[in-house]
């Protein structure tokens, strides 16, 4: 096959490149330039999109004896990761980037380019495993691609990989979905004579290089002061931007005294309309309902789970542990864009889910389907 392997400078997808070239593919490398300012973006291990790492990209390229090349895309994401980081933000939610990252980027700009240029696949350094069943249908056998959880617990990418959709994910590879730790994939790299098998890893959000989310924030979209309320309405503290703050946060904010109780106190609520936060105790964080709005589902999932509600695990945060739950596709919700998702936790309630944040759906390692979490609460207090 003709695979086009993103590469971005790191370990990973260095010898996922490797790996396709070993199979017998025919393998270009591609690095994708995703900031305005390469020169900036790369401090330690923080962010990417460096000069240095085009660099570092091409040498193992050039190790490899595949052809290289780099291509600016930094304006798609600029348009659609960004604009969709600080829009999500601006309304009270809590985006993930690198699940957009995923979406619009390398399983569409990339994907779709390579696809016009006569590509079968594009291969990535993700930690995830995609698996071929031979499953019954109306009109005889057929073939579905499952998207199946890494054996490298620590590294598991599934869950930012769940966007893309079965169709987009067919023309994927993940060389790296065998290996069980990140210590194997170095010693890879370095028995291949990559210079990158000691680089750190790259962590946080990539755009926002120094990790000040709330500093990037205000310099997109300003200072715009207002109150902090606990759940009664009295004023408690001030800030500079109720976008700046998430439900479950603890931390910086910036409260004149401390509550009655003595308690510590959690963001509960984000009202962009009056630009206020809204802060009380721990106990108003527990949710043991989620309605998910842009689901999306795998191959031959709903076939099999004819009658509405059926049981699976859930995962609200990329490193999160999934907990079980009864889940439904339940196409339209009032005030949740559709198709839409029902999940009710039957287990413990989880804590701090946000609007905005990406709910993934899983069985055992398979992933069954994806959705934007639209609201959470707790049954109870509904009642």
């Amino acid at each position: 096959m003709r695979v086009l392997a993103a590469m971005s400078g790191g370990v990973d997808s260095a010898v996922a490149a490797a790996l396709a070239v070993e199979a017998g593919h025919d393998v270009v490398g591609v690095h994708m330039a995703l900031s305005r300012n390469r020169d900036q973006f790369r401090t330690g291990s923080r962010g990417c999109c460096s000069i240095e790492d085009a660099g570092d990209a091409r040498r193992a390229a050039d190790v490899l004896g595949i052809p290289y090349y780099v291509w600016d895309l930094s304006e798609r994401f600029e348009d659609t990761v960004v604009a969709d980081f600080l829009s999500e933000y601006e309304a009270g939610r809590t985006p993930n980037p690198c699940v957009r990252c995923n979406e619009h980027i390398k399983f569409e700009a990339l994907l779709d380019k390579a696809t016009a240029l006569g590509f079968d696949a594009v291969a990535t350094g993700h930690y995830a495993q995609i698996v071929t069943q031979e499953v019954p249908g109306a009109h005889g056998p057929r073939t579905v691609r499952e998207l199946h959880r890494s054996p490298n617990d620590a590294k598991d990418q599934s869950y930012v990989l769940a966007v893309a959709g079965p169709e987009r994910l067919a023309r994927a590879m993940f060389p790296l979905g065998g290996f069980a730790s990140k210590d194997e994939v170095r010693a890879e790299a370095a028995r291949r004579g990559l210079s990158v098998s000691a680089k750190p890893d790259s962590y946080d959000i990539c755009f926002v290089a120094d990790g000040d989310t709330r500093g990037f924030l205000q310099s997109r979209l300003g200072s715009r002061p207002g109150e902090v309320v606990d759940v009664d309405g009295e004023v408690v503290g001030e800030h500079d931007g109720a976008y700046a703050f998430t439900v479950g946060q603890r931390k910086g904010l910036g409260l004149g005294r401390p509550a009655a109780d003595g308690k510590a106190r959690y963001v509960v609520d984000v009202q962009p309309a009056t630009n206020t936060v809204v802060v009380g105790p721990a106990e108003l964080l527990s949710v043991d309902r989620i309605a998910g709005e842009k689901a999306l589902w795998f191959d031959g999932v709903l076939e099999h789970e004819p009658d509405g509600w059926f049981d699976a695990e859930v995962q609200v945060r990329a490193h999160g542990a999934p907990v079980p739950a009864r889940v439904r596709a339940a196409g339209d919700l009032p005030d949740v864009p559709g198709p839409a998702l029902e999940i009710e936790l039957t287990g413990a309630p989880l804590r701090g889910v946000a609007a905005g944040q990406s709910v993934v759906v899983y069985r055992g390692s398979r992933v069954l389907g994806q959705a934007t979490v639209s609201r959470a609460w707790r049954a109870a207090a509904a009642r």
